[in-house]
């Protein structure tokens, strides 16, 4: 048995008392500015207005969907689906089993109402994720009211409903407090997104699916799909099928089947990292080293290495259906092409030393990827060395540091935001406050620069993350990201402190909905703000 030391009963001691003042502060409803939101609102991520009053209603038994007046016809069953998962959250925590019958009828909701005013059904960058959500509807208030231009917005309206309900154990049926609700919202930012990387460490495809779910829940909206790298290819390339004979093992791969499973409402943006992190390539296709004592980056000599290039971006737009495209370019160590003869040879008949050869590869590849009618997007090495060279239509996606930002928009490019000591789920040290505090605009005050920041994206890298631990270290974080990402400025916590409890309130709610979320850790001597563990007995909300 592990027996604590008087220092480090001290700091659990103190840690407990911490947390129970901040539970009694922020949950039992001693409230500050944003303790627990706005007047007790517990949503997250808060939406851009919210009214409500203090009556009760309730959800009736065989609660159900009607699109009375809408243009939206649901051929694909998108909006029937998200429906469906809303059912399944909002009452899968408890066993539903009390008599609406009995009840006060006129406080029995029967159904939702929706109504989308588009009849596209195309998910893409840039589409209009705005709702309105009225509960009950003031016309029918038998019924809650959903309105949204597109149904991607009434999904993100689902959503929030669903952080309405709540089950009440004297009457066992689903219950709707602080009636009635007036919520108007839409995202701040249209890119939010999550890297998952799947080379560092295989993901079973069910693991992604609950990813993915668990993503809409904070109505985060990308999925950026860090597919292959260095350690392994696990992805089937058709048009080159020996390439994932670089995945771990023949159970560690994804079929384009799968890929295409794994959309689910979220935007995927595949990523190809060239032309470092690509030595797993050669296992099935040796020629794209530059040699074998030299594996890497790939061979820029070669011209067989730019049509494989062609092949898997040709067979990435038939399941990638997202207007972008990730092809990396980040952390290339070009000294192998200066060691391999043929290649050193290549470059002297070129009139290229590696740093040209490198932005030769980068610039081959983005015009690869505009044929197949991609936007690019490329880790911001490429503008760091060559920016003025880069395609128009590029993205540049900021990870080294601060100030990068600035210098892309001020050179007229768009950008993303992700920035290692801020934005990194595996650096375990990074707190959620610190996620929380990361401004993406931060020093560009003009606005047509700030809109060329098209958003921002926590990463999720796979160096120390398996099935096992992928979702504890990313949640809660990321969530606290997610509200930066949606949330208007001004509706934001001046500090991370003031949303304490609303965002324990959200990491509770994602445990009860399956999604194993960590603890909101302090940075203590027996704790880390990531993937830390529970100190000691005790509410899911003192944690």
């Amino acid at each position: 048995m592990w027996v604590l030391g008087v220092t480090e009963r001290r700091v659990m001691g103190a840690f407990w008392v911490l947390n129970l003042v901040l539970f009694l502060v922020q949950v039992v409803g001693i409230k500050g500015a944003h303790g627990i939101g706005e007047h007790g609102v517990r949503i997250w991520p808060m939406p851009l207005s919210v009214s409500h009053s203090h009556k009760s209603l309730y959800v009736g038994k065989d609660f159900k969907i009607m699109s009375q007046g809408s243009k939206y016809k649901d051929a694909s069953g998108i909006l029937k689906d998200g429906f469906s998962r809303f059912l399944a959250v909002v009452k899968g925590a408890h066993v539903v089993d009390g008599d609406t019958s009995k009840l006060d009828q006129s406080r029995v909701l029967q159904g939702l109402n929706v109504f989308i005013s588009s009849t596209k059904d195309e998910l893409q960058y840039g589409i209009d994720e705005s709702y309105k959500l009225l509960v009950p509807s003031p016309d029918k208030p038998t019924y809650a009211h959903l309105e949204a231009q597109t149904v991607y917005g009434a999904l993100h309206g689902l959503q929030t409903l669903s952080q309405l309900c709540q089950f009440n154990f004297s009457s066992r049926v689903i219950e709707i407090l602080m009636t009635p609700w007036i919520i108007n919202d839409q995202p701040r930012f249209s890119f939010r997104g999550l890297l998952i990387d799947t080379s560092r460490h295989y993901q079973p495809l069910p693991i992604i699916k609950n990813v993915i779910d668990s993503m809409a829940y904070a109505k985060l909206n990308v999925l950026h799909w860090h597919i292959v790298d260095t350690q392994s290819f696990p992805l089937e390339i058709p048009s080159y099928p020996k390439l994932w004979d670089g995945a771990y093992s023949t159970s560690e791969r994804y079929t384009m089947a799968d890929a295409a499973e794994i959309k689910r409402g979220i935007n995927v943006l595949a990523e190809l990292d060239v032309p470092g992190h690509a030595l797993s390539w050669g296992k099935g296709y040796p020629s794209l080293w530059p040699s074998k004592d030299c594996q890497e980056p790939l061979d820029v000599s070669n011209e067989f290495t730019f049509k494989v290039i062609d092949g898997i971006l040709s067979d990435f737009s038939k399941v990638f259906k997202y207007k972008f495209v990730h092809l990396g370019g980040d952390e290339v160590n070009t000294s192998c092409w200066t060691l391999t003869p043929h290649v050193s040879k290549w470059l002297k008949e070129h009139s290229m030393n590696e740093s040209q050869a490198y932005q030769y590869f980068v610039l081959q590849a983005q015009k690869i990827a505009l044929l197949h009618g991609y936007e690019i997007v490329n880790w911001e090495e490429t503008f760091n060395n060559f920016g003025n060279k880069l395609s128009p239509k590029t993205v540049v996606h900021n990870w080294l540091g601060g100030g990068v930002a600035q210098r892309v928009v001020a050179a007229g490019l768009r950008c993303i935001v992700s920035n290692q000591d801020k934005w990194y789920l595996d650096h375990l040290d990074t707190t959620w406050e610190q996620f929380y505090m990361n401004e993406p605009l931060t020093n560009i005050t003009k606005s047509e620069q700030q809109k060329l920041v098209i958003g921002g994206e926590v990463c999720m890298w796979g160096e120390t993350v398996d099935a096992s631990d992928i979702q504890q270290t990313i949640w809660p974080r990321a969530a606290a990201a997610a509200e930066r990402l949606w949330t208007p400025y001004d509706k934001l916590a001046k500090e991370a402190k003031q949303v304490t409890g609303r965002l324990a309130h959200f990491r509770c709610l994602l445990n009860q909905r399956g999604i194993a979320a960590a603890p909101l850790a302090a940075d203590t001597p027996l704790t880390q703000p990531g993937r830390s563990a529970p100190l000691e007995p005790g509410s899911c909300y003192l944690q």
